[in-house]
């Protein structure tokens, strides 16, 4: 959920209002907010927060956390906060599940306790989550005498998301979503998405099948060339961050023309032999190819579309555009293990 240029949080709201009429609209599946700290473009700080509002505000949508980022928080109260919000739209909520940082500075504020230094044990947390979730702690754990809001019967759907494949096996061992952050590690989805299907194992917290999900930046335009060009703000903003460690409002994309070197604005935006980029772009007929093949290599179920662009007509234009290339329907299918387009406002 981006800030637009000249614009405040309440510009970026409205913006993902609009964007969650549309993609319900064109039969996408579901819409995620990720977590944010500390950055002055991006107006997801709390997506908790965003998920009642959004799910009010649609129908159909499901919408999630992309992701609850699990360091920051105690198990119970995220379980806590989804039960909340099973009550305002049953049976339409996503709990994304991840873990990263937001920088030492942000990391140390977000602590409640500051004397003590950081342990990774973010796998033992998600089963935490699922044990409160669905009353499953052992006879003798201490937790088991703790009952949330027991009159809730709908329960979230359960995603682990990562970028390493690190949590893939996690996923796969409790059987539960898996999403990939292709926009972020785009050569390691194969590996990490084939990993986690063929270790996955049917449990009752979620779906009986692997449910794999590719998460990808896109672009679509009427050219190639015209696509391309709509993925040199995102670059522009990706190159400064790595330079300056800062964040920056996203530029126009002549600013981004003049921002970039030659190489930044030239690098490839589709497959190049065994290359993924990490932001894809082209037109209808060359996304459909480019998209088939990510599907058919990785063994995506489903694909999530994130696609950070300042130009909201642009973007809507992107979601339409897939719809058609994917044979999207305005009804989305009530079967949630079919194959669907996936939406993601950042």
């Amino acid at each position: 959920m981006s800030v637009p240029r000249g614009g405040t949080a309440f510009h970026a709201f409205q913006n993902a209002l609009e964007n969650a009429r549309h993609a319900e609209a064109h039969g996408f599946h579901r819409m995620w907010f990720a977590e944010h700290h500390g950055i002055d473009s991006v107006a997801s700080h709390a997506p908790e927060v965003l998920l009642g509002v959004i799910a009010r505000e649609t129908e159909r949508l499901r919408i999630g956390s992309g992701a609850i980022l699990l360091n920051n928080y105690s198990p119970l109260k995220v379980a806590e906060l989804f039960l909340q919000m099973e009550v305002l739209a049953p049976g339409r909520f996503d709990l994304g599940l991840g873990r990263a940082t937001s920088g030492p500075l942000v990391d140390l504020a977000l602590k409640r306790d500051r004397n003590t230094a950081h342990v990774d044990d973010f796998d033992q947390q998600v089963q935490e989550v699922l044990a409160f979730l669905h009353r499953d702690f052992p006879a003798e754990h201490p937790f088991r005498k703790i009952r949330l809001m027991p009159t809730v019967e709908a329960r979230p759907e359960p995603w682990i998301l990562g970028s390493s494949g690190n949590s893939a096996g996690l996923a796969a061992a409790l059987g539960v979503g898996y999403s990939f952050a292709g926009f972020l590690n785009p050569n390691g989805a194969v590996a990490s998405l084939q990993r986690y299907r063929k270790a996955f194992r049917p449990t009752h917290y979620g779906a009986q099948t692997p449910q794999a999900m590719l998460s990808i930046s896109v672009f679509a335009g009427d050219t190639d060339a015209e696509a391309h060009r709509m993925t040199w703000p995102t670059r522009a903003v990706f190159a400064r961050a790595h330079i300056t460690g800062g964040t920056t409002v996203f530029p126009t994309i002549e600013e981004a023309e003049r921002m970039l070197s030659a190489d930044q604005r030239d690098a490839p935006s589709v497959i190049s032999g065994s290359y993924w980029p990490a932001r894809l772009a082209g037109s209808p007929r060359t996304l459909r190819d480019q998209l088939s093949r990510m599907i058919e290599l990785s063994g995506a179920t489903e694909i999530m579309l994130q696609s950070i662009n300042p130009d909201q007509e642009a973007r809507r234009h992107t979601h339409a555009l897939v719809t058609e290339i994917l044979g999207v329907k305005a009804e989305p299918a009530r079967d949630e293990t079919a194959s669907a387009v996936k939406i993601a406002c950042p």
